[in-house]
């Protein structure tokens, strides 16, 4: 009869979890114990960085990562890495140590008091199996469930004396030979009504979201957009995680604004607005207005059931974006309509004394190879790196769609342990920095060759133009002096320079991006917000 243990790692390997995500504590050494010599534990030094390094894998991959977390104290530092995660749409198997079943009533010490409770807004299951037989189970449903449409984490609270129970054999083979699936396809009415509407439209457009990227459906898109003619917006930041569509592509208009009374007027002329693969729309910070220009009509496409519930607006077909933009592409043939002008977008900016965000950008540019894979936690030059760098592959842009700061380090790691041969570069604000700081000891740990470009202004500068946006004034703590990331990263073993001028920021740049090993490049820059 197999054990609890070995019938939940046969279950792992079925479904190629074979990479554990952790920071184990005593509740969860009885899991681990003769550890499978075919499976790699990737120790992170806290749970929320813990948390973003499997969210990043999983998006990179398209696979479900597995967590494992001590009790109630790791849960609860993981939380926030959670609600990023949801906002990702990223497929995390969290497991959860609890005290063993004898003491859970007696709530002994680190008993996990209301396990099932504590992550519930932010995942799609959690659960506590009721008896140590029902673990590979429990578990099995969770995996499913974050791989199903729309993908998600989940969460299962796993008591530490279950490990070594007996389960029966035949149970065990029946859950480990079932595949489920979700890929659902649209209501070819509903298609063929979309399809129409956008061939009677006099001035269409489209808003391209970061499921396009999770599902393959970068060809769809561009196909969609050249058949029709049709300008493509991206997802306003940062709701848009991920990107859509080439941003060299001659119809690209840029990357939408994020506040309902900036988004109306920016789309003002058009009559049909198609958006695919996201909600409508992630607006932040609140600047009221009428939700649509005058006489135009919106559709949304997403395989979330939720996004298309809660839209204020529009019309939705909820299926996968990639076979409903294979579907409306047969109804199509072509269009009259006369191509969107060019968005040339900026040039290089001028050298200056600090740098501005932008001039860096553009040295990034320079210096990024095809291939690369850019994540972002930069909010005060997010713009800048979007309209400097243009991205125009596939999976190759990352950046934590909830807005919580400390997904952009961690899940760095985690994309580039899954993607050891394309180079990758996070850019962060040495404030962002700050929440998953301790995930620079695993790079270095692990050898794993990002380079960490650190733009350091030293302030909130987001906070300041929210301030403005706000009309609030007097508010403490949006200053970050005498902040050294780069001294930071070396006390963690990862070798880092400081570079101040163009020249010094291409050299470091370069060195970094080639080098095997982990690197960070801090660079002092111009205060306030770098939009271009």
């Amino acid at each position: 009869m197999p054990t609890v243990r070995e019938a939940t790692f046969d279950l792992f390997r079925k479904h190629g979890m074979t990479r554990m995500f952790g920071n184990p504590g005593s509740t969860e050494l009885p899991m681990l114990q003769d550890f499978p010599d075919d499976f790699e534990y990737v120790l992170g030094l806290q749970e929320a960085v813990v948390v973003a390094m499997a969210d990043g894998h999983a998006q990179v991959t398209g696979r479900p990562a597995l967590v494992n977390l001590h009790t109630a104290p790791g849960l609860g530092n993981a939380v926030g890495a959670l609600f990023n995660a949801q906002a990702n749409h990223s497929p995390v198997v969290v497991t959860v140590g609890q005290q063993v079943r004898a003491q859970m009533t007696l709530q002994a010490n680190l008993t996990n008091r209301d396990a099932i409770r504590v992550p519930d807004p932010y995942v799609k299951y959690s659960y506590e199996p009721p008896r140590a037989e029902d673990v590979p189970l429990a578990i099995a449903h969770a995996i499913h469930l974050a791989s199903l449409p729309p993908r998600g984490p989940v969460m299962v609270s796993l008591p530490m004396d279950d490990w070594d129970v007996e389960v029966d054999a035949s149970d065990i083979a029946h859950i480990l030979n079932r595949e489920v699936g979700g890929r659902a396809t649209a209501d070819p009415a509903s298609v063929e009504r979309l399809a129409e509407r956008i061939k009677a439209a006099k001035n269409p457009i489209a808003v391209a979201g970061p499921d396009i990227d999770a599902a393959g459906a970068w060809d769809e898109m561009i196909a969609l957009s050249e058949d029709q003619n049709l300008g493509v917006w991206a997802c306003p930041a940062p709701g848009g995680g991920r990107i859509g569509f080439p941003e060299s592509h001659p119809h690209w208009r840029g990357v939408l604004p994020p506040a309902i009374g900036m988004v109306t007027p920016t789309l003002e002329g058009h009559d049909l607005i198609v958006v695919v693969g996201m909600s409508v729309f992630p607006y932040y910070p609140y600047l009221p207005g009428p939700l649509l220009p005058d006489g135009a009509e919106l559709v949304q496409i997403t395989s979330d059931p939720d996004e298309a519930a809660r839209a204020p607006m529009g019309d939705a077909i909820v299926a996968d974006v990639r076979l409903t933009l294979a579907a409306l592409l047969e109804q199509l043939d072509g269009t009259d309509r006369e191509p969107p002008p060019a968005w040339p977008g900026p040039s290089r900016m001028e050298d200056s004394d600090p740098l501005s965000g932008s001039v860096v950008h553009s040295i990034l540019k320079e210096n990024l190879p095809d291939d690369a894979i850019v994540v972002l936690e930069s909010p005060s030059s997010t713009l800048a790196l979007r309209n400097q760098l243009r991205i125009s592959r596939p999976n190759s842009y990352f950046l934590g769609a909830g807005g919580g700061l400390g997904f952009g380090l961690g899940s760095s790691v985690g994309i580039q342990i899954a993607e050891p041969d394309r180079p990758v570069v996070c850019v962060l604000g040495e404030g962002s920095a700050q929440y998953a700081v301790t995930a620079l000891w695993t790079a270095a740990a692990y050898n794993v060759p990002v380079t960490f470009l650190v733009l350091r202004n030293e302030e909130y500068a987001i906070l300041k133009w929210f301030a403005e946006v706000e009309e609030v004034t007097g508010s403490p703590g949006l200053d970050l002096p005498a902040l050294e990331t780069a001294k930071i990263a070396s006390g963690y073993g990862v070798e880092s320079v400081m570079a101040r001028t163009a020249e010094e920021v291409g050299s470091a740049l370069a060195e970094a991006i080639a080098d095997p090993k982990p690197r960070l490049v801090e660079v002092p820059i111009q205060a306030g917000i770098s939009l271009f």
